[in-house]
């Protein structure tokens, strides 16, 4: 048997076993020591194959998909520095717990640590930020080999998927010459599906848990990013008639029941900056489906006012308590805790928060109506969202004025964004690897040094059909930092902080043939809006001010204060 023999029995193996553990989606690129892999997946049909040049970008592209998908993604590249490439993605995905599939080609072993070219130490690069890796076998003529490939694919595929999802890696080291004997059929493997069971409370636990829903009327839901299905989370809520505090990555503030909406509280970062108010919505018990929200005031509240019993409903036993207040972890489904109860009666305590949540929304309508800031710009975006798309928001002050200013709805707006590590690089890649995948209309808001740091990402609509709508604010710089104690020190604060770029983003259009217009004025932005996208990438460049935009988001944060503090007070 010849090298291109068992090297194509070996890539088929591994090709077939990828396809057979239910992966659809590959984001390959380009490089020398992958060429077996990247055309054992070209040839072999069932597959959707992306490709980008840039591996940093093609991490948060993959990222995207296996984020809307949430199924693994494999992510393909040559050996070397372009496996390290995909290092910030992978961070994030480990702490977002989203799932991919690393596969590295990599020189044989005796061309590791001898001065070759391309090569650098692999085994175990991204070290804890995966949560399993593997070198594997060179090709050989040995059918343990194949049997051995197939098992750890198949356990590479439940690491990534069991809970907590997240990134896995394998190293595959190719000899040379690199090239399959193309028309050979792939054999069936021999292990053919492995299947992961959902944890489900004990009897005790559901026997506590209606126990103290039934006995407290001061209780509170919080509901934030990572809940893979909130079907029954509604009808669960009508029963107990608890608020719940909706994050905007939890989903919940879409698709919301007519008859729910009073249960959906929106605006709780805004109501949670009244002492007046919090003083009379300190509750007795929370629970907490998902991990901990955007709002710092909400995390302010709770680390101030901790309840008796706060409960952190999480599939993995890794604890995401960074306040200390949770009483009690319940390692289970989160839905598998949103079943039938008696029903109880509205209390007092709801209709506080409720009350509240009417007074801050009242405020947040006549701002987005009257002002011309970044908030009132990104609330009139969100105004005009169609039924049935996507909305990613970018770290930083994209995502804040999205807690803000974006509206419990009955439409379907999907919410995402990139909050395993709040970073602000990979937002493009990410929202073009969301629209690959959901094949819905994508709408992106993110600021201007958000995007520069990936621009390279857009290289992947040269390939493959997309439809993303960008929303770019550019405050020419850093503008979450405006809210931040460095930007008392004037001496230096616009040198290290906001730091000015003064580009536009013309010529960026031009070279990715995106529709492009760019807006200074309210009327201009919602005119621009209204017209139809001819293009399959539209970038709306919207011009605004830093220091207006900073003193605007405090005189509205002032008013709704001062209307819930006379309120409360009375």
């Amino acid at each position: 048997m010849t090298n291109a023999s068992f090297l194509t029995s070996y890539v088929n193996r591994f090709v077939e076993t990828i396809r057979q553990a239910g992966i659809e989606d590959i984001v390959l690129c380009p490089g020398s020591r992958s060429t077996p892999l990247a055309y054992g997946f070209a040839k072999t049909s069932g597959f959707n194959l992306y490709r980008q040049i840039d591996e940093r970008s093609a991490g948060y592209f993959a990222l995207g998909i296996a984020k809307a998908k949430k199924n693994p993604v494999v992510l393909l590249c040559t050996s070397g520095t372009a496996a390290a490439n995909f290092f910030p993605a992978i961070v994030e995905a480990y702490y977002a717990r989203i799932p991919l599939l690393i596969v590295t080609a990599d020189r044989p072993h005796e061309l590791r640590e001898v001065g070759a070219p391309q090569a650098i130490d692999q085994i175990h690069l991204f070290g804890k930020h995966v949560k399993w890796s593997v070198d594997f076998p060179l090709p050989e003529e040995r059918e343990e080999s194949l049997a051995f490939i197939e098992r750890h694919i198949h356990r590479a595929v439940s690491s990534a998927k069991g809970a907590p999802m997240g990134p896995v890696h394998i190293n595959v080291p190719f000899r040379e010459p690199l090239l399959l004997e193309m028309d050979r059929p792939a054999s069936i493997p021999q292990m053919q599906q492995t299947e992961i069971g959902k944890l489900m409370p004990s009897e005790e636990c559901i026997n506590w848990y209606t126990q103290l829903i039934t006995n407290t009327d001061k209780g509170l839901i919080i509901a934030g990013d990572s809940l893979n299905s909130t079907v029954g989370f509604w009808e669960f809520v009508k029963a107990i008639q608890w608020p719940v505090l909706a994050d905007p990555l939890s989903t919940l503030r879409s698709n919301v029941p007519m008859d729910c909406m009073h249960l959906c509280i929106d605006q709780y970062d805004a109501i949670l900056k009244s002492e007046a108010f919090m003083q009379s919505a300190i509750p007795d018990a929370v629970i907490r489906f998902g991990a901990q929200p955007v709002s710092k005031p909400l995390m302010k509240f709770l680390e101030a006012n901790p309840p008796k019993t706060f409960i952190a409903v999480d599939e993995s036993p890794l604890f995401r308590d960074s306040l200390h207040v949770v009483t009690h972890h319940v390692q289970v489904d989160p839905s598998s805790l949103w079943f039938q109860v008696e029903e109880k009666q509205s209390s007092s305590y709801l209709e506080n928060w409720s009350k509240a949540n009417d007074i801050a929304t009242n405020h947040i309508k006549m701002y987005i109506s009257e002002q011309t800031d970044e908030g009132a710009l990104a609330g009139t975006f969100f105004e005009v969202l169609p039924d049935k798309t996507d909305l990613i928001a970018s770290s930083s002050m994209p995502i804040r004025d999205v807690d803000t200013f974006f509206n419990k709805t009955s439409k379907d707006v999907h919410v995402y964004a990139n909050r395993g590590t709040n970073g602000i690089d990979g937002v493009v890649s990410t929202a073009l690897g969301i629209q690959a995948a959901t094949k819905r209309p994508g709408y992106l808001l993110i600021g201007d040094l958000a995007f520069l740091h990936d621009v390279n990402g857009l290289i992947v609509t040269r390939f493959s059909e997309t439809d993303l709508t960008i929303v770019i604010m550019n405050n020419d710089g850093g503008g979450i930092f405006s809210y931040l104690p460095q930007s008392t020190e004037t001496n230096y604060f616009e040198h290290l902080f906001g730091t000015p770029t003064g580009l536009e983003f013309s010529a960026i259009a031009t070279m990715y043939d995106a529709q492009y217009d760019v807006v200074h004025t309210k009327e201009d932005f919602q005119a621009v809006l209204s017209k139809d996208k001819m293009k399959n990438i539209r970038m709306i460049e919207v011009r605004t001010d830093r220091q207006n935009n900073t003193e605007t988001h405090r005189k509205l944060w002032a008013a709704i204060t001062k209307e819930l503090d006379v309120t409360w007070k009375a």
